[in-house]
């Protein structure tokens, strides 16, 4: 089973969409890969417009928390995603392991339109990534 872990600053919004949207998508398509996500300062709970905005979509972030990132959890990962957090990129632990940034904006502190924009652009670089996953497992 390959690793990929999202991850992002409070780990509340675009990583735990990216987790949510990538396990989903890969059981449905029958993939032994899994994702898990983490934040560099973990926020209290999940952004409820985030939750709100993947509702919409049938997913529930029910039970679904900020989690720290660790240097052991970011060595055990086969790659580790960033969403656009680059400012803190020296303070995290996942240093040189990170293999690419998304370079999505931070849901945080916006209405629900815009949110719904960060899932969609989240929900297709996840379904890229895991057709990349998928063409990788055939050859």
């Amino acid at each position: 089973m390959s690793e990929v872990l999202f991850v992002c600053v409070h780990n509340a919004g675009r990583s735990q969409m990216a987790e949510a949207f990538f396990n989903q998508i890969a059981r449905e398509r029958g993939l032994e890969v899994k994702a898990e996500s983490a934040g560099t300062a973990p926020g209290e709970r999940i952004n409820p417009v985030a939750a709100a905005a993947m509702a919409e979509m049938g997913i529930s972030m029910e039970g679904h928390r900020p989690k720290l990132l660790t240097p052991e959890g970011a060595a055990a990962a086969g790659r580790i995603i960033t969403m656009g957090c680059g400012v803190e990129a020296d303070m995290c632990p996942a240093g040189t392991y990170i293999s690419e940034d998304w370079g999505l904006p931070d849901p945080h502190g916006q209405g629900l339109e815009s949110v719904r924009e960060v899932r969609d652009a989240v929900r297709r670089k996840v379904e890229a990534l895991v057709d990349e996953l998928a063409g990788s497992a055939t050859r």
